[in-house]
């Protein structure tokens, strides 16, 4: 099987991680408490709200919780793609976890047709738009359109492209500031019994030709970060995480977050009252209320 890469294309950049919460309360708090600034709550057209943290490497977080489940019922039974997604993975896996990652795009419309050129298409195409506020009172309308790709053996993990069509201009940096000292996404982190069975769809959808690859996974680096998949042995060597070895297809387990200085970080998660793991190297903090998946803080070299 061969990949063929995008003519002319960089490898595809980060944009978002989509993170599943029960409610944007707990989420709100859980983020805040850990540090970070948390943006003003956002509605979406098709039912769901988030509460986005801004990174300074131009990367987000964005928990996503139900606001409105009618209207995110009828959205999916229409055809919503996203819907479908967010849907399936909240009766497969639950309300609160790691569901997407998404890559940022200069023609969504594009990469719908790449992506169903190549067999990875992952449904139609969304486009919507809603209001965005800063906590300084700043706001106006931001437009998207969204092309998504899937590869069916792997029912819970879930890949699109996003191209903001229209953004107001309004300035971030108050967002991107946050007091345990992140300055941006280092990894993301995937597992997989047998990792490599998924090379192509990555190379595909990252637009990356080139990896790296061991005993325990592989890993492709984008423009900001890299992205790995780890056999369930590789996540317990390289993160000290434990996940069932008998399931098949992608799963997304944990996100590293880099940050100025580890001390700083660890003096604030021992002030709020965060518990986390500490191997010298990282600090590790547990899924809880409002954050469903594990995260790691490492400090940059």
């Amino acid at each position: 099987m061969t990949s063929h890469l995008s003519a002319g294309a960089e490898p595809r950049t980060v944009d978002h991680l989509v993170l599943p919460v029960i409610d944007i309360d707990s989420a709100r708090e859980r983020y805040t408490r850990m540090g970070f600034t948390v943006a003003p709550d956002g509605k979406h057209p098709f039912g769901t709200e988030n509460c986005c943290i801004f990174l300074p490497d131009d990367t987000f977080l964005e928990p996503l919780a139900v606001a409105h489940r009618e209207t995110c019922e009828a959205e999916a039974k229409a055809g919503h793609t996203f819907m479908i997604d967010d849907q399936a993975f909240r009766f497969r896996r639950g309300d609160e976890g790691f569901s997407h990652m998404v890559l940022k795009s200069q023609d969504a419309k594009a990469d719908h047709a790449y992506f169903k050129q190549e067999g990875v298409g992952g449904g139609d195409m969304v486009s919507f738009s809603r209001n965005f506020d800063t906590p300084e009172g700043q706001n106006g309308t931001i437009a998207f359109h969204l092309a998504f790709a899937a590869d069916r053996r792997a029912p819970d993990a879930r890949f699109f492209t996003v191209q903001v069509a229209d953004a107001p201009k309004v300035d971030r940096s108050a967002l991107q500031t946050h007091a345990n000292g992140v300055t941006g996404l280092k990894e993301v982190i995937l597992s997989e019994t047998n990792p490599t069975d998924f090379q192509y769809f990555f190379q595909t959808y990252l637009n990356q030709r080139y990896m790296d690859a061991d005993s325990f996974g592989m890993s492709f680096e984008t423009p900001q970060c890299r992205v790995s998949v780890l056999s369930p042995e590789g996540m317990q060597v390289f993160h000290g995480l434990d996940v069932r070895d008998t399931e098949r297809g992608l799963l997304f387990q944990t996100f590293v977050l880099e940050v100025k200085s580890l001390a700083t970080t660890r003096a604030l998660f021992d002030a709020n009252k965060v518990d986390y793991h500490d191997n010298g190297k990282r600090l590790t903090v547990a899924p809880a209320g409002g954050q469903g998946c594990p995260i790691l803080f490492e400090e940059a070299a």
